[in-house]
């Protein structure tokens, strides 16, 4: 490939995948661009141990030397303007071009805008990138009201963070519950309580009716029922839209994001996609999905990786996901949406248990709270395909285990 590869988005799946090409040995030029001026770096920490420490600083995906020893070219402070997957070419926006063999789309997602009446205003903030960390750090120790508009998990693990630091924290979330779109009630009513215990005021079922502000700045969330709630800083959490624009000018297909197969080709011959921005027919469900993780970032990126140095494989990873909020370490596995029937193991007033849901007798997921074990073990059983008896997860990790060696020991059995 004399061109080689360009990489556009140099976050976790980006970078992942310029390392899995030259580990599958690919030998031809790889260019990875970023729009950002820093290294590369972990995204999870930003809402909590980064915005906690004013001296902490970016923990960096790999460093410099890394890509200068690899060969690989790293553009940052560059955005593409356009694509062309016929020529085979993009356009900088600095207005320099450049061919490529192969491209791979890790453009990522971006926060959803708030539609709301007062808006945008100073001190209303989201969360995406390491300039928006740095600017929620510096705003939190000069402010002592802060509001978080959306009850998910970048929105509580920042809320938990700051009532940390002693902020008075105010959650707002439209639905009738915390998490309601990815984890069962059980986890959200215990998350709920241990919030509330450290200090966090819940308004769930409540929606933002304006924000008012002074000289620019904002001062205070109007609710929907017409509460006035103090606020010189507003965390907005409410979801994040798809970096589709690029792919879609380009001709590319694009449904909830850039549409890719199983081995992550888009409808255009040449060009991969991968990460939070790809959409794909989950081999799990069988339904379309467009997974916002670090893991199905770089898993995506590997498997891209390996189609492009001649793999003919197709996704089968089993996703992941995992979040800190407060004292609670959040860890789930699986596809969970479908399930008819959720087994409690553990003792949610220890702040340790699991949720296993299933479908008929098939295991669906797992969601686990300070429970790594649980967690461990469902990414080996989902992995092998084992479904463990109901009865057997509700026992706890030691029969899990033991039950997964038996199952194991008659699959290696002579027939």
């Amino acid at each position: 490939m004399e061109d080689g590869v360009v990489i556009i988005g140099a976050g976790h799946g980006g970078v992942q995948a310029a390392a899995s090409l030259r580990e599958e040995g690919h030998q031809g030029p790889v260019r990875l661009i970023g729009d950002e001026q820093e290294l590369p770096y972990h995204k999870p920490p930003l809402s909590k141990a980064f915005i906690k420490d004013k001296e902490a600083k970016p923990q960096i995906l790999r460093a410099d030397a890394f890509f200068s020893g690899a060969n690989i070219d790293l553009l940052l402070g560059e955005s593409v303007k356009s694509l062309d997957p016929a020529e085979k070419r993009l356009t900088l926006a600095s207005g320099a071009t450049l061919a490529f063999d192969k491209a791979i789309l890790a453009t990522g997602s971006r926060p959803r805008i708030l539609p709301v009446e007062g808006g945008p205003l100073k001190g209303m903030l989201s969360l995406r990138s390491i300039a928006d960390a740095r600017a929620i750090r510096e705003l939190a120790y000069s402010v002592e009201d802060v509001v978080v508009l959306g009850g998910g998990f970048i929105g509580l693990e920042i809320a938990a963070t700051l009532a940390a630091s002693g902020r008075k924290v105010t959650v707002v979330e439209a639905q009738d519950r915390l998490l309601a779109r990815v984890l069962p009630a059980a986890i959200s009513s215990h998350v709920a309580s241990r919030l509330t215990a450290a200090g966090v005021r819940l308004l769930t079922g409540t929606t933002v009716g304006r924000i008012d502000g002074e000289n620019g700045h904002v001062a205070a969330v109007i609710t929907s029922a017409g509460e006035r709630i103090s606020a010189r800083m507003i965390i907005v959490g409410i979801g994040v839209v798809p970096n589709v624009e690029l792919a879609a000018e380009a001709g590319i297909a694009t449904a909830n994001g850039i549409r890719v197969d199983q081995r992550m080709q888009t409808s255009a011959p040449d060009v991969l996609a991968i990460g939070d921005a790809a959409s794909y027919r989950h081999w799990m469900t069988g339904g379309d999905v467009r997974l916002e993780s670090v893991q199905n970032a770089t898993d995506q990126a590997r498997l891209a990786a390996r189609t492009i140095t001649g793999h003919d494989e197709s996704y089968s990873a089993v996703p992941w996901f995992w979040s800190d909020i407060g004292d609670m370490k959040l860890q789930m596995v699986g596809l969970t949406g479908g399930s008819d029937r959720q087994i409690l193991s553990g003792d949610p007033a220890e702040n340790k248990f699991s949720v296993f849901h299933y479908k008929g007798d098939r295991l669906l997921g797992i969601e686990s709270v300070n429970r790594p074990a649980d967690h461990m073990l469902g990414r080996k059983m989902m992995g092998l395909g084992f479904t463990p008896d109901a009865t057997v997860a509700a026992a706890g990790s030691d029969a899990l285990k033991a039950a997964l060696a038996d199952w194991q020991s008659k699959q290696a059995a002579p027939a």
